[in-house]
């Protein structure tokens, strides 16, 4: 089977990070079965849809690396959601109500008090076509509902397992309002059908709505795709991230100098049975894949431990990958500075200590003396810094700390950085002689 998955996002607010998670499972499942990943923007909620939220969509996808082979928006679809729903009227599975929202939340509090599920009475069905003409009389303009079985549903999911859901505990699903605007529901189910969705991969909030929109689905003649609900993220000790999640937008982990390959590679495994640890691909995600280690646990959202991720990244990444953004830092200095980066950010403060200008911090002025006399001549290479520290220690009797120390005090200015034996031969005798003198280099 050809597989097709979609991402359906409403372009009302940035992507988070919960968002990015939807997305990228949907790709690396496309991705590892040579299928297909259609973006499709549901922009029908017109008051709060913006085009900046829209640009920003494609933006912050194409910097996690996730291009889609078609695109599409709801608002060129109305055609194909107004032929859905006569359809469904039509075949009688939808029907008219009159209630206002204000009478609606009357009778479900009126449930709650008694302690009854708040479903709908369907009490519109036993309206006569002369009530109907009354109700309409008075202006009240109809809302829409898929009228359910009340019968179980059930399916088989790819991360839960076996599933079922009694439809007779669920109200009929609202699919057009009173204005005549389409809700997430039919539009959905009707985009799936005309684009060969086979799979709908979700978070698990979506569950009991899978039951009515199996049920549209065959109302609609359309084939039913497969699902898969995975567990909704959670902060480290288990609190919901819903008001949470805006500071974790794909754009300001961006603007905090995270690395895209390090929020894949961590939204793709948490909550998963494999370990958190780098990607330097998504095709290497991609490979990994598989629904049967997404767990059914919430999947804990560490910021830190994210920070932690990103680090070890760029430990990894190699030259060719980064280059363009290094403001011409040679691969030398890369590799000599990579291993102490948290953010990339960093690459031009660290890369500075070989570049200059460096003010030394003389610690101990007789063993910097002594060190500039037994400079070695250049050529110099890894093994420079050994075979000069040595010599150093031999004729000062300095050691370890107190020999390490002052050196890197006066080379860097700092009291911790990249490996010196790294940083010596780009540094370069000129300027080393003159940082052991005190001078500005």
């Amino acid at each position: 089977m050809s597989v097709t998955v979609r991402f359906a996002p409403s372009p009302t607010g940035l992507l988070h990070a919960g968002n990015a998670r939807t997305a990228l499972l949907n790709w690396l499942f496309a991705k590892k079965m040579g299928g297909r990943f259609l973006l499709r923007i549901d922009d029908t909620d017109q008051a709060r849809s913006t085009k900046a939220f829209e640009d920003a969509i494609y933006r912050d996808l194409a910097w996690l690396g996730l291009s889609h082979d078609l695109t599409d928006r709801q608002l060129n679809r109305m055609k194909v959601y107004s032929a859905a729903f006569y359809r469904l009227r039509a075949s009688g599975h939808i029907y008219p109500c009159y209630e206002t929202e204000a009478e609606l939340d009357r009778q479900r509090a009126l449930l709650k008090a008694r302690r009854k599920p708040p479903i709908y009475d369907r009490a519109a069905l036993r309206l006569t076509g002369t009530q109907r003409a009354a109700l309409e009389g008075e202006g009240r303009k109809p809302h829409w509902r898929f009228k359910l079985s009340c019968r179980k549903v059930a399916w088989i999911d790819l991360v839960r397992g076996p599933v079922e859901i009694d439809t007779a505990t669920m109200s009929d699903p609202v699919l057009v309002r009173e204005d005549g605007a389409f809700l997430y529901t039919l539009p959905s189910v009707a985009d799936d059908i005309d684009f060969s969705i086979t799979h709908v991969v979700r978070g698990e909030d979506h569950v009991t709505n899978t039951a009515a929109q199996i049920e549209i689905f065959q109302a609609l003649g359309g084939p039913v795709p497969a699902f898969a609900h995975f567990s909704l993220l959670v902060g480290k000790t288990g609190e919901a991230l819903s008001k949470r999640l805006g500071s974790l937008s794909l754009e300001s982990l961006r603007n905090d100098g995270i690395e895209p390959l390090a929020v894949a590679s961590y939204l793709a495994k948490i909550g998963t049975s494999d370990p958190i640890e780098p990607h330097l691909s998504l095709d290497d995600l991609a490979r990994e894949f598989d629904f049967a280690k997404i767990g059914r646990a919430p999947a804990h959202f560490d910021p830190e431990e994210l920070a932690a991720l990103n680090a070890k990244t760029l430990h990894l990444m190699p030259y060719a990958a980064v280059a363009p953004r290094l403001d011409g830092i040679s691969e030398a200095l890369w590799e000599a500075i990579k291993p102490n980066l948290t953010r990339l950010a960093d690459a031009k403060a660290l890369g500075a200590l070989v570049t200059g200008p460096v003010t030394p911090v003389i610690e101990d002025a007789p063993l910097a003396a002594k060190a500039a006399a037994l400079l070695p001549p250049e050529p110099w290479d890894e093994t420079t810094w050994q075979v000069w520290t040595k010599a150093v220690g031999a004729q000062t009797g300095a050691k370890g700390r107190g020999l390490f120390h002052p050196l890197r005090l006066a080379l860097t200015g700092l009291d911790h950085g990249p490996e010196l034996k790294k940083l010596l031969p780009l540094i370069g005798r000129a300027k080393t002689l003159a940082r052991l003198e005190g001078k500005t280099a």
